[in-house]
């Protein structure tokens, strides 16, 4: 996510987290999978007030004051923990220093600016597969009915190296045919695809150089079940080659 316009600007994306918050309602707690907290093993932030981490450079100063400290849940944290051991998915803990980095924050602050939400954020690992990380989800999967909304913040695509600030016209080719592929293996349940889009998707390492922003979608898909539905919530572009496309996983009824 780009934070500076993301806060300050008058992009597509940012108008449209400011109605989110509406559209979801106001849930028990936020289980934020963060693409900005990479750990050898899953994670889990327990504080009871949140901390703000400011994980980025060069921003307008004013960006370092911002506070995101809404609450936190170490009991929900705890059962974090105990649906992930009991699945099998080794070495979870709690972690009571770790605050949200702004992968979390800014569409937080745009979604709830009361702040009275509690919110923990869920580490990822860049060391290991999109299965064991669809598998992280399947684990968290009783939380939906604990009024706990999981939620996967990364990029549709991600690659810094390939931006253009200045672009005004339709998203560069690459980036189009990638997004396109996840939206279609998306909404036609192909997510054994979606899995495993290393190898399945169209320029799969060049949307994603690094793992980090597609995995949290990986987690949040697996949490929704193999029999959900996928509904695309948000499409927008921004710098060429920034996908914002967003989804939304409904539990399949029969």
């Amino acid at each position: 996510m780009l934070l500076c316009p993301e806060i300050t600007g008058e992009l597509e994306s940012r108008n449209w987290f400011k109605t989110l918050g509406g559209q979801i309602g106001h849930p028990k707690a936020i289980l934020a999978v963060s693409a900005h907290w990479d750990m050898s093993v899953p994670h889990v932030s327990s504080m009871a007030k949140q901390d703000t981490i400011y994980d980025f450079g060069g921003f307008p100063r004013r960006l370092y004051s911002i506070k995101y400290d809404c609450p936190g849940s170490p009991a929900i944290a705890q059962r974090v923990v105990d649906l992930l051991t009991a699945a099998g998915i080794e070495g979870a803990r709690m972690d009571s220093r770790r605050g949200l980095d702004h992968g979390s924050w800014v569409p937080l602050l745009l979604m709830y600016p009361e702040k009275d939400i509690p919110v923990l954020q869920l580490s990822i690992t860049n060391r290991r597969d999109g299965a064991y990380h669809y598998a992280m989800g399947q684990a968290l999967a009783p939380l939906k009915e604990e009024g706990v909304v999981i939620m996967g913040l990364g990029n549709t695509t991600h690659n810094l190296r390939e931006m253009y600030p200045s672009h005004t016209g339709p998203p560069v080719g690459w980036a189009l045919t990638f997004t396109n592929w996840v939206k279609d293996a998306l909404t036609s349940k192909r997510y054994d695809d979606v899995v495993h889009y290393l190898e399945k998707a169209p320029y799969a390492r060049k949307a994603h150089p690094t793992p980090d922003h597609f995995l949290p979608l990986i987690v949040a898909l697996g949490a929704a079940g193999k029999n959900c539905n996928t509904e695309i919530i948000h499409d927008s572009w921004e710098v060429g080659t920034i996908s914002m496309a967003s989804f939304a996983f409904h539990t399949a009824t029969s």
